[in-house]
């Protein structure tokens, strides 16, 4: 499958904000977005104002790369949101923030959402007492997921459920640290789910 190999932080000037893909990175004085606010590029600093089209298009690639996700993948959750009820742009956050890879993430479990996927890759993680290493993995409610015994001493975990606690996690999920396990409570609502996209833009952009 074809992934992205380039410096992440490029996505992050390209959009003009930060998407946190880098964990601690973003918070601290080496974010490219303090550096060089501008999109990257000979004429980055250049750059004209955007048609419609270009800032739906622009929102589209913002939930993309904060997600981790090619353009086959987006487009085909975007189907799946527009065949159910309700508001389809809400689905499709639904969706994405039920993705196994995503919620390991907002558990803290991993820095990254590049990271949580190799968690996952890797069979650290088990959902319903299971091994399951398919990222894209949807969960539900009642779900429990848990870090596997034998990787709660993994480094990068251990540190990353420190910064966690500082944070806190979404609502929606109940976390026990000690165990490092999780039972999702509920499905994620708009409101609990604090990204910087405008899902209407991307909705209007696949209607066309």
């Amino acid at each position: 499958m074809a992934r992205y190999r380039d410096s992440v932080c490029r996505l992050c000037r390209r959009e003009g904000e930060k998407l946190f893909l880098k964990g601690s990175r973003c918070l601290g004085d080496k974010c490219a977005i303090d550096k060089r606010n501008y999109a990257p590029g000979q004429h980055g600093q250049s750059r004209s104002k955007l048609s419609e089209y270009g800032t739906q298009l622009r929102e589209k690639q913002k939930g993309k790369r904060i997600y981790g996700l090619m353009e086959r993948q987006f487009r085909n959750y975007f189907r799946i949101a527009d065949k159910k009820k309700g508001i389809t742009g809400e689905t499709l956050l639904q969706l994405l923030e039920r993705r196994l890879d995503n919620v390991v993430y907002r558990l803290g479990f991993a820095p990254t959402r590049k990271l949580s996927r190799q968690l996952v890759r890797h069979n650290h993680v088990v959902v319903n007492n299971r091994k399951v290493n398919i990222p894209s993995y949807i969960v539900k409610k009642g779900d429990i997921i848990e870090v596997r015994e034998k990787s709660r001493n993994l480094k990068v975990i251990k540190d990353s459920l420190k910064e966690t606690e500082k944070k806190g996690i979404p609502a929606w999920l109940q976390l026990d640290s000690p165990f490092m396990k999780c039972v999702v409570m509920n499905l994620p609502t708009r409101e609990e789910i604090n990204i910087p996209l405008q899902e209407h833009l991307i909705v209007e952009l696949y209607s066309k």
